[in-house]
């Protein structure tokens, strides 16, 4: 079947000037869009039902049936054609005579392939064996006014896949599995946790005050009230609010907003789901990560031997759990595991690695910086780093034995941070003097430090339980359950720089 041509940039700017006089004769000989159509089969439906059906039988056993669909191909073959459309299942070939349409068939000869079309008609097949529907009637129901590019090689530009995702999605198989594939990681996380009596919940996106992360907030201005309003960078203080007042299992699956920058992983606007579950801690919640890493990929990848961007990533099993401390040294192993809280040793590791702290780190914060350069890009396989530093997790609940430490991990698949969980810190007190803490750093010039939230710290006086948070990202989730190499593959519409 001969397939759409690509045009070449000169001639683009023509074909869409035929298409407009195309359209125009429509609009004079009637409606040019009509609506009255309706289909009552799909694609991929119509190939399982009658799979086992051959020609003889179609053709004894006649089957009506009404189709819709973008054209991808035509063949045009004197007085009998085909035509290739595509419906939101799959394609499906259509077999167009004149014989049987007449007048309508000289018509449906000047249609252009992106056309959408109706079409009722007898179930067949071909000499080849396809399945197909030989058209009764056909109607052209919505005039594609720009061509579509080679459908063999789709969208090559990557910028243009990204901006135009509406034609990537039209011409590439590929793409839309991979967002088929993320909207049933997120029905399958909905039943995971639902079933473990997990209530959904929503939390403002518009807050007074950005809290539940270390991040640059987005600004915007609340004209009725006169006052700053922030893009949320996390919900996890509304979250926790909703502990407080009894709600011991909750969740949300939402959007935060971070004003930074962008790259393979980082998009200023993500998906998360965060959770948190009253009478437990982070040993329970790295035991619920596991067992939704196994489900999702038997559900969605169908194994759980994956392979990201050519490397085996095995999600079989227990997953390794290591301290940040040990891991650090793993790495390091030159290091003196007795001086990984001395502040002036620790700063000349850094000065020897290229690491520039800021004044008011202290070594809390330096040795994350030295795991964020040795460690975090060797953590291929599933791995849950534990025992993180108090300082750099303002909102977590200090280790009984180690008031250095926190009862923190954070989870790494591929060389990249999938998830952070803890167990929270409910001493109200203590969270106060967190809070001073980054205010004091936010100061000092540290534009990522928490605010003070003084409504949370009262939430918190009526006290909250032993409660365990989590948040994963669901992007780079849906990103190693479909083998993409960067975070703009599995979002609709990513942001980009406006075109020149």
């Amino acid at each position: 079947m001969t397939e759409a041509t690509p045009a070449a940039p000169q001639d683009e700017n023509h074909l869409i000037a035929e298409r407009r006089a195309k359209l125009q004769r429509l609009r004079e000989q009637g409606n040019a869009f009509p609506n009255d159509f309706r289909r009552d089969s799909l694609a991929a439906d119509l190939a399982l039902a009658y799979a086992g059906k051959d020609a003889e039988w179609l053709e004894t056993n006649p089957t009506i049936v009404r189709v819709g669909g973008r054209m991808l191909a035509k063949r045009l073959m004197g007085k009998a054609s085909f035509t290739k459309i595509q419906d939101r299942t799959g394609e499906l070939q259509l077999y167009v005579t004149k014989d049987v349409l007449g007048e309508v068939y000289d018509a449906f000869k000047g249609w252009d392939v992106g056309d959408i079309v109706g079409c009722e008609g007898t179930l067949m097949r071909t000499r080849t064996g396809e399945l197909s529907v030989k058209a009764v009637s056909i109607r052209l129901l919505t005039k594609s006014l720009r061509p579509l590019p080679d459908k063999w090689h789709g969208l090559t530009d990557t910028d243009t896949k990204y901006r135009q995702r509406y034609v990537d999605l039209i011409v590439s198989p590929e793409s839309r599995k991979i967002f088929q594939a993320r909207t049933r990681t997120v029905r399958h996380i909905r039943d995971f946790l639902d079933a473990q009596d997990f209530m959904e919940v929503e939390t403002p996106m518009m807050q007074p005050i950005p809290g539940g992360a270390a991040a640059r907030p987005f600004v915007t201005h609340h004209n009725a009230l006169d006052m700053p309003m922030y893009l949320r960078i996390a919900p996890e203080l509304y979250l926790k609010r909703l502990t407080v007042g009894g709600f011991e299992r909750v969740y949300e699956i939402n959007r935060n907003f971070r004003n930074e920058g962008m790259s393979t992983r980082h998009n200023p606007e993500f998906t998360m789901l965060e959770l948190y579950q009253a009478y437990a801690d982070y040993h329970d919640l790295m035991d619920l990560v596991e067992n939704l890493l196994h489900g999702l990929a038997d559900n969605i990848a169908g194994t759980r031997e994956l392979v990201y961007q050519g490397t085996p990533i095995s999600v079989a099993g227990k997953f390794r759990r290591v301290s940040v401390a040990d891991s650090i040294l793993e790495m390091n192993p030159g290091l003196d595991a007795t001086r990984l809280r001395d502040l002036d040793y620790l700063r000349g590791i850094c000065a020897g690695m290229g690491i520039v702290p800021e004044a008011h780190d202290g070594a809390g914060k330096l040795q994350i910086e030295i795991f964020d350069k040795t460690v975090e890009h060797t953590l291929v396989q599933p791995t849950f780093v534990y025992a993180y530093p108090t300082e750099v997790s303002p909102l977590s609940r200090c280790n009984d034995a180690d008031p250095f430490l926190t009862d923190r991990f954070e989870f790494f698949v591929g060389g990249r941070e999938l998830a952070n969980g803890f167990s929270e810190l409910n001493d109200a007190e203590d969270q106060a003097a967190r809070f001073e803490a980054q205010v004091a750093r936010k100061g000092a010039g540290d534009e990522e430090a928490m605010f003070f939230d003084a409504d949370y710290i009262r939430a918190l006086e009526y006290g909250l339980p032993p409660t365990a948070g989590l948040g994963i990202g669901i992007d780079r989730l849906v990103m190693l359950l479909t083998d993409a190499p960067s975070i703009r593959d599995v979002l609709l519409f990513p942001h980009l720089r406006p075109e020149t």
